[in-house]
């Protein structure tokens, strides 16, 4: 099992990397264990990591092997530790959701309006955390009351942190949000968000919620 995550991490880093969806040596990923989690080290690049370079972490949050951790580990901690229904978490500093914060989201609560079916399906609402430093604990305590409300935040000037059932989900719902700020950033004329009535359908007949 541990092997596997390890596997499925470098290829999910690999497959975002070629993307475009993180750059250089930025962005991050875990996963969860029974003992503990992975994560990605920290400054390394997403899109040529190593299964053994992947760090181990104990629950108690000792380092036991691999490369020296992310510093977001405190952060996809306070996930992990808050909902159970979590086992993977991703961070990238992708284009179109940074160029969104530079520009200005939507709403504070919701960096985006509703404007696709799949978003609302697949992402939900996206709440702007304003900015802080790389590694900032604070980060961490604010990402801790919204762990179990949201499928995710958008950190202001860095990029977002998706979490989810495992590490393809966090990162297909990262990519869906990734590309509804593509859109919303291209739209000369802004959409106008789905109904609240079309919202509201979607999330009973989908089980999900906005």
């Amino acid at each position: 099992m541990e092997q596997q995550l390890r596997e499925e991490i470098c290829q999910a880093g690999q497959s975002l990397y070629a993307r475009g969806y993180t750059v250089g040596t930025a962005g991050n990923i875990s996963a969860r264990l029974e003992d503990g989690w992975l994560i990605t080290p920290t400054d390394a690049c997403l899109g040529r990591l190593q299964p053994q370079q992947i760090a181990k972490v104990s629950r108690t949050g000792e380092w036991l092997s691999g490369d020296k951790p992310s510093k977001t580990l405190l952060l996809h901690r306070q996930v992990y530790d808050r909902n159970p229904q979590v086992h993977a978490v991703v961070h990238t500093h992708s284009t179109n959701l940074v160029g969104l914060t530079l520009e200005g989201v939507w709403q504070t609560d919701s960096i985006l309006p509703p404007i696709t079916p799949y978003q609302v399906m697949k992402v939900g609402r996206i709440p702007l955390i304003g900015y802080c430093r790389p590694g900032a604990p604070q980060v961490a305590q604010q990402v801790a009351t919204l762990a179990c409300e949201v499928r995710g935040v958008m950190l202001e000037r860095l990029g977002p942190v998706v979490w989810g059932a495992s590490v393809l989900t966090a990162c297909f719902a990262l990519e869906e949000l990734e590309e509804t700020a593509r859109l919303w950033r291209q739209a000369v004329s802004k959409p106008q968000p789905l109904a609240d009535s079309d919202v509201a359908e979607l999330c009973e007949v989908f089980s999900t919620r906005w």
